[in-house]
């Protein structure tokens, strides 16, 4: 299965891109894996692809309502986002989003919840993903917590999920591996097709600054020609 064999078959797809750069720069660059989400967008030739760039969304950071003294209070019933326009689905329950009016993780999860398949785009930075995937994904713990702990339904179960991974030189393989085990702990139905990485290079020793020039032309060679 690959993403354009089944276009026909999903309503709608949402990219989230993760990964970030400063925006005042001249010409606007964006990263490597958010080029390569717009670009796959563009190539489905379809209208049913939406692509959030999480970076530029106003996301606070989880509060860590999993584990309190008072126990496990994540996603429970009197976390719900009570906004018919923020949350039609009646699915968004996060005590950060209740706690900060001005949170924008609502327009993620209203684009989750009518979505049938939805694909991650992050870079590696530091062997693992970057700050703001991983800001992500802990703040939509609510959506695992509902069915592991609370003993809900699993709101997402058919939802197909991929995760598509950029880096330099070091550990992408292995974040990959763990990035689909979070997605599978999450209840998505994470499809192996739909997960990939590519890394310039093996040496993890390698920080020239010709290296990482080099890896932006190839990366545009191989994917963005």
């Amino acid at each position: 299965m690959t993403l354009n064999d089944n276009e026909q078959h999903y309503k709608k797809i949402l990219f989230l891109t993760t990964s970030s750069r400063w925006h005042g720069e001249e010409g606007g660059e964006k990263p490597k894996s958010t080029m390569l989400a717009f670009e796959i967008a563009k190539r489905l030739a379809d209208n049913h692809v939406s692509v959030i760039e999480v970076p530029l969304l106003n996301i606070y950071p989880c509060e860590g309502n999993v584990s309190t003294k008072r126990g496990n209070t994540c996603g429970v019933a009197d976390a719900k986002t009570k906004d018919p326009f923020k949350n039609p689905s009646g699915h968004h329950r996060c005590w950060a989003s209740i706690n900060n009016k001005d949170d924008e993780l609502w327009k993620i999860s209203k684009e989750l919840f009518e979505s049938d398949c939805v694909i991650f785009f992050g870079s590696v930075r530091w062997g693992q993903m970057n700050s703001i995937y991983q800001k992500l994904i802990e703040r939509l713990t609510w959506i695992e917590n509902r069915h592991s702990t609370l003993g809900e339904e699993n709101i997402i179960q058919n939802i197909d999920a991929g995760i598509i991974i950029i880096s330099q030189n070091w550990n992408s393989s292995q974040v990959l591996d763990t990035q689909k085990q979070v997605l599978q702990f999450f209840g998505f139905n994470v499809a192996d097709e739909l997960c990939w990485n590519w890394q310039y290079s093996k040496d993890e020793t390698d920080e020239s600054k010709e290296s990482y020039k080099d890896a932006a032309s190839r990366f545009a060679k191989i994917f963005l020609g």
